[in-house]
């Protein structure tokens, strides 16, 4: 259902605003892509970015041939106290009001979206999980986000940080469990255990090794003994962190996304320890692999007008 506001169209247009690029894809109303085009973005000139979406956003509308609704899903989140962006790891970007300077260059409005919530809404949507009820999407990679989606409608809750299971504190914690401080200042987070550098920091704490996530991954899958042992331990952190998140919101399925995402052992091995945490004598909820990949959050923002 579109909401008051939104500009009546036959396509959707999401723009993915990323450090390194800047991804806009035009749907149409089944969700097929219709035009979809990266460019470098320019990370160190604010006015550059806006410039660059608006380039995007004429690309588009030559394409549709009509004006279109603009998503935007970007790093960080936009902050209910001022309505500036914070968060951010496009430095530029933060304490800047992009929504209202978005809807100034493009003369229209303009929903924006934290990263993970666009990806989790993609998959929600027609994705890998469309045919659940509630959805808890992940990112994991050189962080960790999260977003929650319910009845293919994403809630942000009135901070806009419905989902940020990152911050919260690793649970039922183990000896092999090494705390680390977490660039938001408190310890223990969960994005430093699950997160790429997270793996690495913790195998490094336990072995003294320094190697990197994939490192760590491909020495396992050829049989590495250590790096088996490093793998076990990082699963049962991945369910730990999961089952609180099943335990609070109880979803169907639990999507996962982010460069960790392609490690097949987490679907082979997580749902078998999840009973363990989880506070119910069954546990259904599927683990499940994006449909749409890296593209998955630039849909979700598209999907941001639906």
């Amino acid at each position: 259902m579109h909401q008051q506001g939104a500009v009546m169209a036959s396509f959707k247009l999401g723009i993915d605003l990323g450090g390194t690029k800047t991804e806009a894809v035009l749907l149409d109303n089944t969700g097929a892509i219709r035009f979809q085009q990266r460019m470098p973005t320019p990370a160190q000139d604010y006015t550059a970015i806006l410039e660059t979406i608006r380039g995007l956003v004429d690309q588009a509308e030559s394409v549709a041939g009509e004006q279109l609704a603009v998503g935007v899903g970007t790093p960080g989140a936009i902050s209910p106290k001022t309505g500036r962006l914070r968060n951010s790891n496009t430095v530029v970007l933060i304490d800047r009001d992009v929504q209202g300077d978005l809807q100034q260059v493009l003369d229209r409005p303009v929903r924006i979206a934290n990263d993970a919530n666009c990806f989790a809404l993609s998959e929600a949507m027609d994705g890998a999980a469309a045919d659940a009820e509630m959805v808890f999407g992940v990112i994991i990679g050189t962080g960790t986000g999260g977003g929650v989606v319910w009845r293919k409608q994403l809630i942000s809750g009135p901070h806009g940080i419905a989902g940020e299971w990152g911050h919260n504190p690793m649970p039922w914690l183990q000896t092999f469990d090494s705390l680390r401080r977490c660039y938001c200042g408190k310890t223990g987070c969960i994005e430093t255990f699950l997160s790429g550098p997270g793996l690495s920091a913790n195998v490094e704490a336990l072995t003294g090794l320094r190697l990197t996530s994939h490192e760590i991954v491909s020495r396992a899958e050829a049989g590495d003994a250590l790096c088996l042992e490093q793998m076990d331990h990082y699963h049962d952190q991945m369910a730990r962190a999961l089952a609180h998140v099943i335990n609070i919101l109880d979803p169907d399925a639990i999507v996962l996304g982010g460069g960790m995402s392609n490690i097949q052992s987490l679907y082979d091995e997580v749902p078998k320890r999840l009973p363990e945490y989880v506070f119910s004598d069954v546990v259904s909820t599927r683990l499940l692999r994006p449909m749409f990949g890296d593209s998955s959050g630039v849909r979700g923002a598209a999907w941001l007008w639906e």
